[in-house]
């Protein structure tokens, strides 16, 4: 049996300012198909899926998500922050892995507890 290829994610925590852009990269130590998927999660809702098959917009999904690939590279760019952007995003392939948080700051940045 073939393991999986060794996946990282970056960043784990990013905060952002409105209206800028921000990217979440994930990189392989092996070349890897571009069966992968990119979701968003907020609060105790279902995750939704915003990107298929690496670099496809699912119906719907407005045009400032996009995402890349590049053999070992995918990217997912969100090109203007709104504050309703704020959440988890998950990448999908053939298992999962740590999602990263983005937060959207409406002004200053503002400290979370948990």
């Amino acid at each position: 049996a073939h393991g999986h290829p060794g996946l990282t994610q970056s960043p784990a925590f990013v905060s952002v300012s409105l209206r800028e852009g921000v990217s979440i990269t994930r990189g392989a130590n092996e070349s890897v198909s571009d069966y992968l998927s990119w979701y968003q999660q907020k609060s105790v809702q279902a995750p939704k899926h915003l990107i298929y098959d690496a670099d496809n917009l699912k119906s719907g999904v407005p045009d400032q998500f996009s995402g890349q690939w590049g053999g070992t590279d995918f990217a997912f760019t969100i090109s203007s922050l709104e504050s309703e952007d704020a959440g988890t995003y998950y990448c999908l392939q053939s298992n999962s892995y740590p999602p990263t948080v983005l937060q959207v700051r409406s002004s200053a940045p503002q400290i979370l507890s948990m």
